[in-house]
């Protein structure tokens, strides 16, 4: 019985031990898998984190860049716009040169006239009193009598010469003249087409104030690189105080970029995603415009059935000038 007892107890001691031995063996290999596991994280973390700091370098390197290319883009146009302001005043300070020339050459002629005639002054009053005297000795004359001759006869060479003079000032003025309205009519016709190219290719707006060009400016340039992506029309912003310049030469586009700019003035809000709504608000009026405006030409000229593309065609002509007038009241 005792021998019995004992290989039981025995037996629960060596089950005991066996499952201790089988317990710690499992748990071994989970901690050799949790360990692998866990190196198996670390290390697909340190591929991400080298992937990103990669990817963020490569961001910040073409970020530097185009920063760069801006600051260089901008620098060049700052120096052409000394240079040209350079020339500005260059080119002022040169006409002035020439003024100032042309003004004292005309003062030298006329000290040269004045001397001339006084020197003609002193030689008829000593030729009037060598005849006086001469009257007065061979005639027998007394002074007012021989005075009176001599005025006559002045008289008389005077008028002479004076309407001499007059034909010579007059042929003289007539091809001054000609000349100066020559140059008056070059002048006005250059004129003319300049304020006519101008006025074809730009729109101005007008801004509450000068605050406001910064805003359209946006940070970084964002807002009006965005507006003349979009719109497809330079903005000009300069110096010109409360306005800015839109420039294009297709006249649709110029007004779609107007009505978006002055929305935009009016909302406040000028960022990209704002510039966007603007435009497909002012796209979508200027195309209502041109639709009604085809219409309406159609009706005075009493021609019905055209195709709604001629319609539109007809309608953008609203925007078109020729010769200074407008296309589409004039084809009217």
């Amino acid at each position: 019985m005792l021998l019995i007892i004992l290989t039981a107890i025995i037996s629960v001691l060596i089950g005991l031990l066996i499952g201790f031995l089988i317990r710690k063996n499992i748990s071994e290999k989970k901690i050799g898998t949790a360990e692998t596991y866990a190196a198996k994280i670390i290390d697909d973390a340190n591929k991400q984190a080298e992937a990103k700091k990669k990817e963020l370098l490569l961001e910040a390197k073409d970020e530097i860049f185009k920063l760069r290319n801006e600051q260089e883009k901008e620098n060049r146009d700052r120096r052409a716009e000394i240079q040209r302001l350079e020339d500005r005043a260059i080119q002022k300070e040169e006409n002035l040169d020439k003024k100032n020339e042309i003004i004292e050459k005309k003062n030298e002629t006329l000290n040269k006239e004045l001397n001339k005639l006084e020197e003609k002054e002193a030689y008829i009053q000593e030729i009037v009193d060598k005849q006086l005297l001469e009257l007065e000795r061979v005639a027998g004359l007394t002074t007012e009598e021989a005075k009176d001759i001599l005025l006559e006869d002045v008289k008389k060479q005077t008028i002479r010469e004076q309407a001499s003079i007059l034909k010579e000032s007059e042929a003289k003025i007539k091809d001054e003249s000609a000349k100066y309205a020559r140059k008056i009519i070059s002048t006005a016709i250059q004129r003319y087409a300049a304020d006519h190219v101008a006025e074809a290719t730009v729109s101005v707006v007008s801004l509450p104030n000068d605050e406001m060009k910064g805003r359209i400016i946006g940070r970084e340039g964002r807002n009006i690189r965005a507006f003349e992506t979009l719109t497809g029309v330079d903005l000009i912003i300069d110096d010109t105080p409360e306005a800015v310049v839109l420039s294009a030469f297709n006249p649709v586009r110029r007004e779609i970029a107007r009505i978006t700019l002055e929305k935009l003035i009016l909302d406040g809000r000028i960022h990209p995603t704002r510039i966007e709504e603007m435009y497909e608000k002012a796209k979508q009026e200027v195309e209502s415009t041109i639709k009604a405006e085809g219409e309406n030409a159609c009706d005075e000229c009493n021609v019905h059935g055209l195709h709604p593309e001629l319609v539109k065609l007809l309608g953008k002509l609203k925007y078109r000038t020729s010769y200074g007038q407008n296309v589409l009241k004039h084809s009217i």
